[in-house]
């Protein structure tokens, strides 16, 4: 199975990530952070290390984990467009094949579409920059930006149809931002969904939760994709004590459990 991480939700020492990754049968890691620093504010040299380390461990790399698109809409481009082409160098270092990304921030309070032709103009030419390479652009979607309803997805993931965008499906996300994951996202989406961010929340407090024990219909939704003939990355982002770090530390104990929802979810498929 091509399960993933993002392992600075374990600690911030690569090999102790690394460790963890191999006790629960993780062969990737969805790069965000590692040794205190966001993936963005890596080196070449630090991720020529990253690289070695994790191959010498036999651990690939599913996806650069960046921020990008966690931008305002009054920012300046040039911002986004150097921080794709800096993307697009670690993840041909790493050999990973995706960077994850975002639809920009929406100023409170205002409607998305207002927004829209300059969320799409945007978006077009971060992806212009992939389209000189082999990588792929992934859009998560996210609270508080564009895509944040399978609605907005559907609108982004059929006006940008370069073979350089694509999409990621997170459960909880669609939940926190009162979507029905099945029926308001998945039944829209699956054309267009590339890989999966897998945690669950509870829709009435929008707590995350493992695989399987909230209301995001991820076994329902895993299965059709599987049905369809998926055999792509399962990211786990467990998001299980969100209180203790900004991208939510996730105590060792924590990772298992949620890494043993998943697999309980996947056998239950077969």
């Amino acid at each position: 199975m091509k399960i993933s991480a993002f392992a600075d939700e374990i600690g911030d020492d690569l090999n102790f990530q690394i460790s963890q990754l191999i006790a629960n049968q993780v062969g990737y890691i969805e790069l965000r952070g590692v040794w205190g620093k966001n993936v963005m504010g890596l080196s070449e040299a630090e991720v020529q290390e990253v690289k070695r380390i994790a191959s010498d461990a036999g651990i690939g790399f599913s996806a650069v984990g960046s921020p990008l698109g966690k931008y305002p809409l009054d920012g300046d481009l040039k911002d986004q467009i150097e921080g794709v082409k800096q993307a697009l160098e670690v993840a041909q270092i790493l050999e990973a094949p995706y960077i994850r990304l975002f639809s920009f921030w929406i100023p409170g309070g205002e409607n998305p579409a207002r927004h829209r032709a300059q969320v799409i103009d945007w978006l077009g030419q971060m992806i212009t920059e992939a389209e000189k390479t082999p990588i792929i652009l992934a859009h998560e979607n996210e609270k508080g930006i564009y895509g944040d309803t399978g609605e907005r997805c559907l609108d982004l993931f059929t006006t940008l149809t370069s073979p350089s965008f694509t999409g990621i499906f997170d459960f909880a996300n669609f939940i926190q931002c009162g979507q029905e994951p099945y029926t308001d996202c998945w039944k829209k989406l699956r054309p267009h969904i590339t890989y999966f961010h897998v945690k669950d929340a509870l829709r009435d407090s929008g707590k995350v939760v493992p695989a399987g024990s909230g209301d995001g219909d991820v076994e329902k939704i895993l299965s059709e994709a599987f049905t369809d003939g998926f055999d792509n990355f399962l990211t786990l982002e467990p998001h299980l004590s969100l209180a203790e770090a900004s991208y939510g530390r996730t105590t060792p104990e924590l990772f298992q459990a949620a890494s043993q929802a998943l697999q309980n979810i996947l056998t239950r498929i077969g």
